[in-house]
């Protein structure tokens, strides 16, 4: 056999050996240099970067929630406060079967289905060793069943918190408000910073249109953390500041005078101090309790309020839109008198209806027989209709619009309150432009005596009537008062926003309407002036829910409840110094003067006698 020789090219594989380790020496300068640039970054370029990041790592930043402001009355009266409240709260990490726990929970403590939905909602935004609300707001019996079981629920224990509270409930639901928790709505417009770790925000009332001074600012606690996130020790801390306590103008002793005198009627009752524009009365009723919205009212309860035909959650006093009726009368024969359209001594001849000329319809007046010759004076006191219908048609639309915008009506007033309507003063342009239709001489004639379609708040009524009050002089109304000790607070000085320069010689006279209204034997309202010794100007009002017929006769016994007429009433005392307005608004009430008049005279008797000012 032959044997192969294989020969070896030594001079190739050290060639090739040689480029491998040039090649690995390459790589590896490569790599240390990414290493070398890569550490310089870390630990110059990027210090502070990434020594902030380790610190983030082991520090946590925990808010502190302010205390909430009180709200306190013009008599230091507490109308929000916060009270101490027992919640049961869980920590998921703690308890071994969570469903299981819920479940006998629910049985000893009789919670609802709704209420361990929330809690598993709430539970899940959460970390596993924090601590959730399962039931807020315990009463005794409720602790007491827990406290028997305690040792037999781990993880579970009752924690004590503030909680807000309103002592006068439905009393002052709708201006004080109140606080519920924040919804996902509000998260994306609130301060992110100040409401960290807040759970509540005001939704309606004072409670929400002051807010911020109610909220106060959140402070923060640095926490030193370990590697789970549990807390081992706090670094730093600033403290809140705790909300500011507001005082109101309100005040609680005239507000339950007026709430209560509404009886079973639905209404608005609005009381303003003259001089000042401070709202001394704003009742709405039917109120609600505003206390479960705080820990979360059932679905039930809500749904309750919302259905119900008496609507309790609707502000009447900012929101409800009414015909002003009769009430409208002073206001109409002082535009009379400015506009030199008439003099306050002309008198016209009521036969108890009135007619434009070349036209066959009827305007009524409310006494079928009429008024006979009557003077401004005389048709203000007896409320006469030809007459306000013969100088409406005087002054025509346009100067009765200008007229009575500048009174305020059409117009917000600008309380410090959220979502105040308007109202509506009509005029040809507005029905123009929303009806795309002309105006009529007869809407003229209905304009002059408070129907058609003016409508205003009693909010409104209550301002023009302090205006009238005032001889010109235009205040607005406003509900917080001061922040500081109700024992310091002084009387505010005359702030007002205009003066309307009114003639005080037109305004006298029709002021003199107004009195004769309660103290003259033919007056509309005369049952509420006995027994004291000063003067009541007033004027009452029948506002038309439903137009009837041209012959028809309005029998009220014959209709349904809500088709009846809004009985209204305007006031202000004493008549040679004013310092209380006040208007009343009674849904389906029937007639001012034998309803909502003495709900007024309630109210103005009980202010000047508690204020020695009679």
């Amino acid at each position: 056999m032959s044997q192969i020789y294989t020969l070896k090219d030594k001079l190739g594989e050290n060639r090739l050996f040689l480029n491998r380790i040039i090649a690995a020496l390459l790589i590896i300068l490569l790599l240390t240099s990414g290493l070398i640039v890569r550490l310089v970054y870390l630990q110059i370029v990027g210090h502070s970067h990434y020594a902030t990041l380790a610190k983030d790592n082991s520090i946590k930043i925990e808010p502190l929630v302010p205390t909430r402001g009180m709200i306190y009355d013009r008599k230091g009266k507490v109308l929000a406060e916060n009270t101490q409240s027992f919640s049961l709260e869980l920590i998921p990490e703690q308890i071994k079967d969570l469903d299981d726990t819920l479940l006998r929970l629910q049985k000893l403590l009789n919670i609802s289905d709704e209420k361990i939905e929330q809690y598993q909602k709430q539970r899940k935004r959460q970390k596993r060793f924090a601590s959730t609300s399962l039931l807020m707001g315990m009463n005794d019996e409720e602790i007491a069943k827990f406290a028997v079981v305690r040792p037999f629920f781990p993880g579970v224990d009752i924690q004590a918190s503030l909680v807000r509270n309103y002592p006068y409930a439905d009393l002052a639901a709708h201006v004080v408000g109140y606080v519920g928790r924040i919804n996902e709505a509000e998260m994306k417009t609130l301060p992110i910073a100040e409401y960290r770790g807040s759970s509540h925000v005001g939704k309606i009332g004072i409670e929400n249109a002051y807010e911020t001074e109610l909220h106060g600012k959140t402070g923060y606690a640095e926490i030193e953390t370990n590697v789970q996130g549990r807390a081992i020790n706090t670094v730093n801390s600033v403290a809140p500041v705790p909300g500011e306590n507001l005082y109101l103008t309100l005040d609680m002793d005239l507000q339950k005078t007026a709430y209560d005198a509404l009886g079973d009627f639905n209404g608005a009752v609005v009381a303003i101090e003259i001089k000042t524009g401070g709202v001394l009365v704003f009742a709405s009723r039917p109120g609600f309790d505003p206390n479960p919205f705080v820990i979360g009212i059932a679905n039930d309860a809500y749904q309750a309020l919302q259905t119900s035909e008496n609507q309790p959650l609707y502000n009447r006093a900012l929101r409800g839109l009414y015909p002003p009726g009769s009430t409208m009368k002073p206001f109409i024969a002082l535009a009379g008198l400015e506009y030199n359209a008439i003099s306050a001594e002309h008198k016209l001849f009521c036969p108890g209806y009135y007619q434009l000329p070349n036209v066959s319809h009827r305007y009524r007046d409310w006494k079928k027989t009429g008024h006979g010759s009557v003077n401004m004076t005389d048709a203000i006191t007896e409320s006469c209709d030809v007459y306000f219908y013969t100088l409406a048609s005087i002054l025509g639309i346009d100067r009765m619009h200008d007229f009575l915008q500048n009174l305020g009506f059409g117009e917000k007033s600008g309380i410090d309150l959220t979502g105040e309507k308007a109202g509506l003063m009509p005029s040809r342009e507005w029905k123009r432009k929303q009806r795309n239709q002309a105006w009529y001489p007869g809407e003229t004639l209905i304009t002059g005596i408070g129907q058609g379609f003016l409508q205003v708040t009693p909010l409104q009524l209550a301002r023009a009537t302090a205006t009238l009050a005032n001889k010109g002089k235009v205040v607005t109304p406003f509900l917080v008062r001061n922040s500081a000790s109700p024992d310091s607070l002084e009387d505010e000085a005359e702030s007002h926003q205009e003066d309307l320069a009114f003639k005080p010689e037109n305004v006298d006279k029709v002021i003199q309407g107004m009195i004769n209204v309660v103290h003259d034997a033919h007056g509309t309202a005369k049952t509420i002036g006995k027994g004291i010794n000063y003067q009541i100007a007033g004027k009452t009002g029948t506002a038309q829910v439903f137009s009837i017929k041209q012959d028809a006769k309005y029998n009220e016994n014959d209709i349904d409840f809500k088709l009846r007429d809004h009985a209204l009433f305007i006031s202000f005392a004493p008549a040679d110094d004013p310092k209380i307005a006040v208007a009343v608004v009674m849904e389906n009430g029937g007639h001012g003067g034998s309803v909502a008049a003495p709900i007024a005279g309630q109210v103005i008797k009980q202010f000047l006698g508690d204020n020695n000012e009679n």
